[in-house]
């Protein structure tokens, strides 16, 4: 009988044993755990960096502070897909082609443009804007609330801009499809982010234009960045 009571006894203490390392093990602090998310960032020059370095394009500098900004167990990955004189045509075109994953943790998208630039009709914007955007909620997994939409930036003040002999023209057009494209987004529950207010900050802060006349430096980028974070640290945590 002692016997058999000491069989249960040890049977149960290894019982015991077991459920309490099941539960530690269970109940490991997340924080130790790597937290592995991923980034994608559609546009054109804007958002290619053109004239700055690799580093100072906003997207980097945006990774840069989530990772600042976030836990050390924190990890992030950046995927570009954007050149210089890119369309929302060409743009489309490149995705097409890429084909990214559709499990991104945050999504960017910022085009337009060229549209303006290349005098596009319109109606092109009005129809691939939306195409785009909903390209952009499939590759954030398709949860609209990690992806944002950033406004147009305005090239009328910077001295390229300014060699144009209507450059208040430019600002009008910039308007409407920086209009449209946060009208749509409002509608369908999108995060839209005005940055356009700070490049038309060129001539008076010269050190907002790199070097080629034309694009943001990393300065104005940095000051994207900072409009940017709050919200992105939302949707990536």
């Amino acid at each position: 009988m002692k016997n058999y009571i000491s069989i249960l006894l040890l049977l149960f203490s290894i019982f015991i044993s077991s459920c309490s390392s099941e539960e530690l093990i269970g109940n490991q602090n997340p924080v130790n755990t790597i937290q592995n998310r991923k980034i994608l960032a559609l546009g054109d020059s804007y958002t290619f960096g053109q004239s700055v370095c690799e580093t100072c394009k906003f997207p980097e500098q945006l990774k840069d502070s989530l990772l600042a900004n976030l836990p050390d167990n924190y990890n992030f990955t950046l995927q570009v897909i954007a050149q210089t004189g890119w369309t929302t045509s060409n743009l489309i075109a490149a995705i097409n082609s890429q084909n990214p994953t559709s499990d991104f943790d945050l999504v960017t998208l910022l085009i337009g443009v060229n549209n303006q630039y290349q005098n596009k009709p319109f109606s092109l914007y009005e129809t691939e804007f939306p195409e785009l955007a909903t390209k952009a909620i499939a590759f954030a997994k398709g949860n609209k609330s990690k992806v944002i939409v950033v406004s147009i930036p305005d090239y009328a003040f910077t001295p390229f801009g300014q060699s144009n002999s209507n450059s208040q023209n430019i600002s009008t057009q910039i308007d409407q499809y920086n209009l449209f494209a946060k009208n749509y987004c409002d509608t369908n529950n999108i995060t839209f982010i005005n940055i356009t207010d700070i490049t038309r900050l060129g001539l008076q802060q010269t050190n907002l234009v790199a070097n080629d006349g034309l694009h943001p430096s990393k300065i104005a980028y940095a000051q994207f960045v900072e409009r940017i974070l709050p919200l992105a640290l939302e949707k990536v945590d």
